[in-house]
């Protein structure tokens, strides 16, 4: 749970900023699929800019804070408009947990008896997630007084089509009959897509998740959906960009 039991977080519910929305971007030096990602140039851009951009352009959103531990990458936030919160070495590593990263932010806000009542997570390598897509997300949560809004996309495969290899073997994920059945016979399923996680702060700091019962879905399209773990991923959002710069969109 972190330093903050259930029981004392609702001690300081009286601190929340009542409607106020935080955005929170973590943003790590140390990356595998592509070195240094989050300040690598897209476009002349550096990648983090476009969520900063994105969060600032926004009018439903009042802050936003980028957690680092990286000082380019300080430097980068701080210069495209946002804060920055310094993320302890323990925080930064390829084990850490993305709650243990946004519930470290939180809880820096409650200490200074300024908990956002709603909180935005925005991941740096979901560039094509722009300020319309944010708008819509927050407002579609707002209106439906959800407490948990996850992003969300179609899935390419569907996953009961899938197997599980076990000793040199294929076994069904599902069933053998789910192999063969076509896709409009199965349930409908969707995937996270790392884009946009909007929760009420308090509720996140009781339960330590970002997914709180009942979730609401905010559906994206593949393209706004795409999120940067590869070289390939790069050049696609590239040219996607492009695309979108030529038609004037």
């Amino acid at each position: 749970m972190g330093s903050f039991e259930a029981k004392t977080v609702s001690r300081y519910f009286d601190q929340i900023a009542k409607n106020r929305i935080l955005a929170i971007i973590p943003a790590r030096g140390g990356s595998k699929g592509v070195h240094r990602k989050n300040i690598r140039k897209l476009l002349g851009k550096p990648l983090i800019n476009y969520t900063i951009e994105a969060a600032a352009q926004c009018p439903l959103i009042d802050r936003c804070i980028v957690s680092t531990e990286d000082q380019e990458i300080k430097q980068f936030s701080l210069e495209a408009g946002a804060e920055v919160i310094d993320r302890p070495i323990e925080l930064a590593t390829d084990t850490a947990s993305s709650e243990d990263v946004v519930r470290h932010v939180l809880e820096d806000c409650l200490k200074k008896g300024e908990l956002p009542e709603f909180f935005v997570l925005l991941q740096p390598t979901s560039p094509l997630r722009d300020e319309k897509v944010l708008t819509d997300c927050i407002e579609s949560s707002l209106k439906a007084k959800s407490r948990c809004t996850i992003s969300v996309t179609e899935v390419e495969h569907h996953p009961y089509k899938a197997f599980y290899a076990e000793n040199g073997m294929l076994t069904p994920l599902k069933d053998r009959q789910s192999l063969s059945k076509p896709r409009q016979q199965l349930p409908h399923v969707v995937r996270q897509n790392g884009a946009i996680y909007f929760l009420e702060s308090a509720s996140f700091l009781e339960q330590n998740s970002f997914y709180i019962e009942p979730a609401l879905p905010f559906y994206m399209d593949a393209d706004a959906s795409i999120d940067i773990d590869h070289e390939r991923d790069f050049l696609l959002c590239e040219a996607l960009l492009l695309n979108k710069a030529t038609k004037g969109i």
